[in-house]
């Protein structure tokens, strides 16, 4: 039963570290993580430049400009929805392959019908969020205010057109998680033990 394929899904605040900890959770589980994977080749397959996507880093100030336009910046409701069209069959495509974590993307959503998945949403409390995105981000105060504001705004906004819920719904996620309680390697730690006890994975014991 161990050797079934999985894939586990994380929805995340901004600032609640969601990347690092799908990253160190990849590792402890042996399997891949995709997330601006996925923008790359949403482009190939499109043919839309990754800047016309959602990749606008290079030119911007503080490198987090992206995530407040999950599908990009500009382009009509028909780009957008081509562009997810084209997301979500890849994602569907990798979950199909292989076991994996899907940061981001409405992946609930798109994979809601999977036989092995388990949904995750990392939160935290809004001062541990505000001291994540100076100390481990680099971002001035002032830009960390903004950011946790625009980002979660954006990702809800998102969310809610593609999928008709909140990426924090109850109803949809298997765990809610608070990552200032254990940090990146405690939560990732957790999320490892839940994941195998629930999949029937083997479980190391330290």
């Amino acid at each position: 039963m161990g050797s079934q394929k999985y894939a586990i899904t994380i929805t995340r605040q901004f600032g609640s570290l969601g990347r690092p900890i799908a990253r160190r959770l990849s590792e402890r589980l042996g399997i891949e993580y995709y997330d601006r994977d996925i923008v790359d080749a949403v482009a190939k397959k499109t043919g839309f430049s990754v800047s016309e996507i959602s990749d606008m880093e290079e030119s911007a100030k503080n490198g987090f400009i992206s995530m407040k336009f999950p599908l990009g910046s500009s382009g009509t409701t028909a780009k957008q929805n081509e562009l997810f069209a084209a997301q979500s069959q890849i994602i569907s495509d990798i979950a199909d392959k292989e076991s994996c974590i899907i940061v981001g993307r409405c992946s609930d959503y798109v994979l809601r019908g999977h036989d092995r998945l388990i949904n995750i949403y990392i939160y935290a409390p809004y001062e541990q969020r505000m001291k994540n995105c100076v100390d481990t981000l680099h971002l001035s105060p002032q830009e960390a205010k903004k950011m946790i504001s625009d980002v979660d705004k954006a990702r809800e906004l998102y969310h809610v057109r593609y999928a008709g819920y909140l990426p924090q719904d109850e109803n949809h996620k298997d765990i809610l998680i608070n990552s200032g309680f254990l940090g990146v390697e405690g939560t990732a730690e957790v999320l490892e033990y839940m994941i195998r006890k629930k999949l029937d994975l083997v479980i190391d014991e330290e």
